[in-house]
């Protein structure tokens, strides 16, 4: 966000930096992009066992 909606600018107000990025939030959800993936959930759990416990239930909501 830094980097694509303040750049170099310095907001001197609370309320001015909510609006801008408000109005940057709402360009980007605008294009909805997608994520792409690179891996499945099982390489990923794989690749991340380490990180976490092998009684972990995954679930999604």
């Amino acid at each position: 966000m830094t980097s694509q909606c303040l750049k170099d600018r310095r907001i001197g107000d609370l309320e001015t930096l909510q609006t801008e990025i408000a109005a940057w939030s709402a360009r980007v959800n605008q294009k909805q992009r997608a994520v792409d993936w690179q891996f499945t959930i099982d390489k990923a759990r794989l690749k991340l066992k380490r990180l976490y416990p092998e009684n972990l239930v995954w679930t999604w909501h």
